[in-house]
This record gives structure tokens, C-alpha cells and sequence, in this order.
């Protein structure tokens, strides 16, 4: 009986959100650099943003406050770059995610994905894949990178997004993905 309660469980937690992502076997990989935001950190960010008089900071706060999790890696290894395109590309078939804009300068290739939330300019995940950095070079550590895997979850509020990106100093054609 207890062998019955075990399956059970196992194949309905999945339904509630609590399996684990595709992507979190690279969480473990030597080769490979991760940021993992879970909701307990991003609640107590935006707690200190409630605190804040900077508008810019409140509306951020706002954003960050309708997510679950932030994870976020990179490598320079060029196989486990080929697996992470084979990953997501897996995940993409499996997922119903949509692509909502792409990208391309020189061997970069930067693309968006989007799964569609319970409001509408809402998403429930946004997922960004950026492919043929050619090493690019970043922080005083001379590490450097071919590949990043960007996933967001939660409550993704499109508009808040663009709002943010409008303000910051992106390429304007990001800033015309967000509608600004």
C-alpha cells in the first residue's frame, strides 16, 4: 500500500509545480556558472524595494514580486554548450513555449521564449537563450563565455518588463520587443 502511495505522490507533484526543472542538471556541472534566485530571496528583496522612495526601484519590486524563481547559467565549455542547445531545444518541443522574438548580430544569437500566464500580457515563464558569445570576456576574473540560459517563472507582467527594459541601456531593437 505504502509502494501505491509513493507512485501516486510521485506522478501527481509534478501537476503542482514542485518537479524540477530540465535545466538544473547544469546547476552541478564544474564547467558550468549558475545564479539560482528562489522565491524566499526574491521576497525579501522586494520587501526592502517596499521600503524604497526610488520609483524605479518600487517598479522593479513590482516585477520581481510576481516571481518564483530567477535561474540563470553560463558556460564556455563548447560541448556543454551543445547540450544546452539540445536541452532547450528538447524542452521547447515538450513545453508550450512560444518564441517571442529573436536576436541576431554577427555569431550571436540571442532568442526569447514565452508561456502564456492566466492574464493576458501575462507569462507564466520567460525563458532566453544566447548562443555564439565567442568568449566573451565578463567580470575581473577573465572568465568567459560561449552560451547563457536565462529562465524566469512566476507571474511575468510583459508590460512591467518593457517598462523596465525602456529605461535601461539596451539596443533599441530589445526596447521594440517590449512594445516602447
Amino acid at each position: 500500500m505504502r509502494k501505491v502511495a509513493v507512485v501516486i505522490l510521485m506522478t501527481i507533484l509534478p501537476v503542482f509545480g514542485f518537479s524540477q526543472s530540465v535545466f538544473d542538471k547544469y546547476e552541478n556541472m564544474d564547467n558550468v556558472g549558475s545564479v539560482i534566485v528562489n522565491k524566499g530571496m526574491i521576497d525579501l528583496v522586494s520587501k526592502f524595494g517596499e521600503m524604497s522612495d526610488d520609483a524605479d526601484a518600487q517598479e522593479f519590486m513590482e516585477v520581481a514580486s510576481g516571481l518564483k524563481n530567477i535561474k540563470v547559467f553560463m558556460t564556455e565549455d563548447a560541448s556543454v554548450s551543445a547540450d544546452m542547445m539540445s536541452t532547450v531545444k528538447k524542452y521547447l518541443k515538450s513545453s508550450k513555449l512560444e518564441e517571442l522574438m529573436r536576436v541576431k548580430d554577427k555569431d550571436v544569437n540571442v532568442k526569447f521564449y514565452v508561456k502564456d500566464g492566466s492574464k493576458k500580457d501575462h507569462v507564466s515563464e520567460l525563458l532566453m537563450f544566447v548562443s555564439g558569445l565567442n568568449n566573451v570576456e565578463i567580470g575581473d576574473h577573465g572568465r568567459k563565455l560561449e552560451t547563457v540560459l536565462v529562465s524566469l517563472t512566476g507571474d511575468i507582467d510583459l508590460n512591467k518588463i518593457g517598462t523596465l527594459t525602456s529605461k535601461m541601456d539596451l539596443p533599441s531593437d530589445l526596447n521594440k520587443a517590449s512594445g516602447k
